[in-house]
Parts: C-alpha cells; structure tokens; sequence
C-alpha cells in the first residue's frame, strides 16, 4: 500500500467520519485531488494514488478551511444584527423577479436567477460559477459558468443531488458564486485571508444534499430509462414546481415537490447534512429561501402559486446589491423581519434549535463530528434540553445500528 500523506489522512478521517459535504474545496488547495462518485452516490474527494504533495500550512489551511473539520460562525459587520435562528444580516426581503418568466423558471421566486442575469448583462461580473443540469446526462448536476441571461434562464430551478461547486471555481473579485451554504462557508474561509479577492457569494437555503442514487431511483420510479432522458428538473414552472422528467420521445412523467423531495429524495441525505450548522447561507452575501405560505399548524404550504422568496442581505455588499436591482426593476421587494420566518421555515428551526442533540449522539456513537465555532449552540440546547436529549438518544441508536450493520459512515 503506498504511504498517503499527512494530508490525504486528514481528508480520509473528514470522509469515513460522515462529515464530508462534497463540496470540493480541499480541491483548491493542493494538487492531485479530485471529486468522484462513491458507492452510496454522493462526492468524495480522492488522492491520486493516496499520494499528494501538502505542508503543514497546507494542513492547517484544510483544517480551517473544510466544513466537514470546522464551521466558523461569520462575523456580523459593522451595522448589522444578528438573529439567533438565522445568523448575521443587514436587510431582510420578501422578494421575487419582476420578469414572469424568470419567475416561472426559478425555484421559488427567481431571485437567484433575476440577479445572476442581470450580473451578467450589465457586465458587474465577468461569470457566475453555478450548479445546471448536465446537457448529456439531465439527471446529473454539473458546475456551469454564467456569462449571459439566457445561460442563467437554462440554469434556472433547483438541483437537489451531489455537485461538488468548488472544484475548479476562481474565487475572484471579479466574478460571482452560487453555492450551498457549505460550499460558500468553505469559499469564505478560503479567501478570508485576502480581504477584497472574494467573489460576489449568493446561497440559498439547503435541507441537504441527496444521493445521486435518489433521483436516478425516482426517474425510474415514473417508468423512465436515466440514461434516456432529454431534459430532467427537480422544480420551477411554478411554485414549489414539480419534479419533471421528458424522455427523447415526448413522454413527460412528474411528481408534485412534496412527493419528489417530502417522501424520497429527502430521505437520503448524506449523513453531514444531518449534522449541518447553517442551512441558510449566513457566510453569503446574499441568501435566497422560499417564503412559503402555512396552514395553521404552520406547516408550509406546498399547492401551487407565484413564487416567493426570502432574500436575506447578509453583507453590506449584498444589501447595495439588492437595494441596486430593486431600483432597476429587476426584483421587487418588500422589507419584512426573519421573525417572519420562523413560521415559514419550520424545518431550518428545528434543525438549529436541536442540533447540539444530533452532535451529542453522534460523538457518543464513536464518530468525529465538525467543530462550530461562535454558533452558541449550547443555549438551544439547554433551553429545549429533553428534546436535544430525545434527539441525541436517537441520532446514537441510528448511528450504532448503522455501523453495527456494517453500512458505510457516511449514510
């Protein structure tokens, strides 16, 4: 067996602890690494023969800079607030295009894609590296870069299966980044240390990542072939929009979103999602969510209608980036407060208010989990303390059945 280096063993121990997002960054760092498909249908980075060339700065750099090791909550600027759910921010939006074909085409709103093609129009960035949907293979996800709005209009909608952003991405000032919010706090981190470098970073809010696995099950599911299929999209063409699949021949199957995601793809996330601190992009300049509507109970609403977002200025940079396209007609906003979303956001919530609970069973269970630094978990914790100790019970038994049962870590 050849020797791996110090820093392939740092990148083995984030991937067999179930920590690793797939996001790519560890890529950016040193040579001879890459991002390939595993067993269970998520992406991995690998070392070319175990082997590639890294120092101890090296070392450190992926220590600091990987969200499977280690999260830093961002700081807020001068200026702004800080909410206990939904992190920094400087305005808070109700928003959505005021193209209706890109907010047609757009997951929720369109804000993503209104403000990516507009970047690019008025040429305030050479390209936007984003995430569509391969042009061979629809039931792929690809990173694509954004030169022109027709290129953002075919990027439009979600793309809820493995994509590692980062590799091969320029983090320069003079373009921007679309990115999860793993991948965007791996890209802040990565650039902190060259203040006035970084892209222009835009998020959006993430319940996590599925197998590739899933959506090649679920087209199958509808009775198509994946590897006969002229186009493939996940939502958009309404709100929430429907999961579609159209083979060459015409024939066109789709699921509702809560069918599609509620019942099959968001059941088999990969295990870091389960333990993520930030589904809402706090290290971005500008994150986008859906504004859902809410019965009662405040269970979000997921029956068809126009979409709208929440746009969340977490910079001042993404703050005069909304302000300018409100002014220019490009997205229509409305200030609101993310008290606002608690109630539309039950899942982001819930997540961060028992997360302390998921960590605790984790470690108890024998793995190494990330470190979130300045995220004041332990309040949430003691505040809800039986439902963190409920939560910590389970995320245990599920991780020792896991092991005992001889399945991969990272499920």
């Amino acid at each position: 067996m050849p020797h791996k280096s110090s820093l392939a063993r740092s990148i083995d121990r984030v991937v067999t602890s179930g920590s690793c997002t797939g996001c790519g960054a560890c890529t950016l760092l040193a040579d001879g690494i890459s991002m390939r498909e595993s067993a269970d249908g998520f992406l991995r980075p690998v070392a070319e023969n175990g082997h590639t060339k890294s120092s101890r700065d090296t070392i450190k750099q992926f220590n600091r800079v990987c969200p499977g090791r280690r999260v830093s909550a961002p700081v807020v600027e001068e200026g702004g607030s800080h909410h206990e759910i939904f992190g920094r921010y400087i305005s808070v939006w109700r928003a959505w295009a005021s193209d209706p074909e890109v907010r047609e085409q757009g997951s929720s709103g369109g804000v993503l894609t209104a403000l990516t093609a507009w970047l690019a129009d008025t040429g305030q960035v050479t390209s936007t590296q984003a995430v569509a949907a391969s042009t061979c293979a629809p039931n792929r996800s690809v990173s694509v870069r954004i030169t022109t709005r027709q290129e953002a209009l075919s990027a439009a909608g979600s793309r809820y299966a493995p994509v590692a952003a980062l590799e091969g991405t320029s983090l320069s000032s003079e373009n921007a980044l679309v990115g999860k919010p793993c991948e965007i706090a791996a890209a802040r981190a990565i650039t902190s240390e060259s203040q006035g470098s970084a892209p222009l970073m835009l998020s959006f809010f993430c319940a996590g990542t599925p197998s590739q696995h899933a959506t090649d099950s679920l087209v199958r599911k509808l009775g198509l072939e994946t590897n006969n299929l002229m186009s493939m999209r996940y939502r958009g063409g309404g709100w929430p929009g429907y999961f579609t699949a159209i083979d060459p021949d015409g024939r066109e199957e789709s699921l509702s979103y809560a069918e599609s995601w509620g019942a099959h793809l968001g059941r088999d996330l990969q295990m870091r999602c389960k333990l993520c601190v930030d589904g809402t992009g706090e290290a971005s300049d500008i994150a986008v969510g859906d504004f859902w509507e809410t019965d009662s109970a405040g269970y979000p609403l997921f029956s068809e209608g126009d979409g709208e977002s929440v746009a969340i200025a977490r910079t001042h940079r993404g703050d005069d980036v909304i302000r300018r396209a409100a002014e220019a007609g490009v997205i229509i906003v409305e200030e609101v407060t993310l008290d606002d979303l608690i109630a539309v956001q039950p899942l982001q919530v819930k997540r961060r208010r028992t997360l302390a609970g998921r960590l605790l069973g984790r470690r108890l269970a024998g793995y190494r989990v990330p470190h979130y630094p300045g995220y004041s978990l332990a309040p949430h914790f003691t505040k809800r303390a039986v439902l963190n100790l409920r939560t910590a019970a389970g995320t245990f038994l599920r991780s020792v059945k896991s092991r005992v049962r001889g399945r991969s870590a990272d499920r």
